[in-house]
């Protein structure tokens, strides 16, 4: 099959289009014919080396961990799926796997496709989307009414972020650039703020979560405009927030945490059918093909996308 991996950790450069063995199901796994993957941040960090000590030295390393697709094989303890399914979820980040014409998926992982989007557009849901949903229910125990702010709203999370407070009826001010203050407030948000005017840390308002999705504030920073049960949700560690997040178990008041995407078919059914009553949109920033992933991740290094950058498979 063809797919895109690297031998050493580095630059784009060192991504290759290549000709590598098919992957064989297990008993309990699916093989999926990928149709698209997308970019997080996280495959371009594994490939410059800075997982290594999670992901070592075994090359070559297929790239890419969002997949969208249609099963082509069950192992024989699948129940739940068949050839021909269209599914969509991500694979783990440290053994990737998903910018190649077939990937293997747990069954366990897997859910059935939103019927009304492209696999494109599907295979830039499950990381994202399932972060900000994960983040905002479980970590947040978001609820109707309740003060949302999203740090970096027109990113990857961002923009499933707001659209997924919005749905659960709560006010969602984001965080963003002047050029992306209209389209932020198409996707729901009551208030946007330019970073580059507006500190929002330094302002009067109190939120009930507040969800970095950029990293670029700490719970230090933010603490001061928590409410005095709020919550601070990062989607990147960093020792900053370790003492916080750690101290947050035991003490009552504002909490710090650290949102860790699961891929659960549980919450990727809720966002299908969030996608399919037209509630929640994938924004896609660029789409690119297999042999153009290099490509892909140079411009998501920039920091400069709106939404996901697509790959596409033929």
């Amino acid at each position: 099959m063809k797919a895109v991996a690297f031998d050493r950790y580095g630059s784009a450069e060192e991504l290759q289009y290549r000709e590598l063995d098919k992957p064989i199901a297990k008993s309990n796994e699916l093989l999926v014919r990928v149709r698209a993957s997308s970019v997080n941040p996280v495959d371009w960090k594994i490939r410059q080396g800075h997982l290594q000590l999670l992901t070592g030295l075994n090359f070559p390393r297929i790239v890419g961990s969002d997949i969208s697709g249609v099963v082509v094989e069950v192992g024989r303890e699948v129940t739940k799926f068949q050839p021909g399914d269209e599914v969509y979820t991500f694979l783990n980040p440290i053994t990737g796997g998903a910018c190649a014409e077939y990937a293997v998926v747990p069954e366990s992982d897997a859910a059935i496709k939103p019927k009304n989007i492209t696999h494109a557009e599907a295979a830039t849901v499950p990381i994202a989307g399932l972060t900000a949903l994960q983040a905002l229910s479980y970590l947040g125990q978001i609820q109707a009414e309740k003060k949302v702010l999203i740090n970096g709203a027109s990113g990857g999370v961002g923009t499933f972020a707001v659209q997924v407070a919005k749905t659960m009826n709560a006010e969602v001010t984001g965080v963003c650039s002047a050029k992306n203050r209209l389209f932020i407030k198409s996707l729901g948000a009551d208030f946007v703020l330019d970073y580059a005017e507006v500190d929002f840390t330094q302002q009067p308002d109190k939120y009930d979560i507040i969800l970095d999705a950029v990293g670029t504030k700490t719970f230090a920073e933010c603490e001061k405009v928590l409410q005095p049960e709020g919550v601070y949700i990062s989607t990147l560690p960093s020792l900053d927030n370790l003492s916080p997040m750690l101290t947050s178990w035991f003490v009552s008041g504002k909490k710090a945490k650290l949102i860790v995407a699961n891929a659960n078919p549980s919450d990727l059914g809720i966002l299908r059918e969030l996608i399919e009553l037209d509630k929640v949109e994938p924004i896609v920033d660029r789409t690119y093909s297999l042999q153009e992933v290099a490509a892909a991740h140079t411009y998501s290094e920039t920091g400069r996308a709106v939404g996901k950058i697509a790959i596409v498979i033929q």
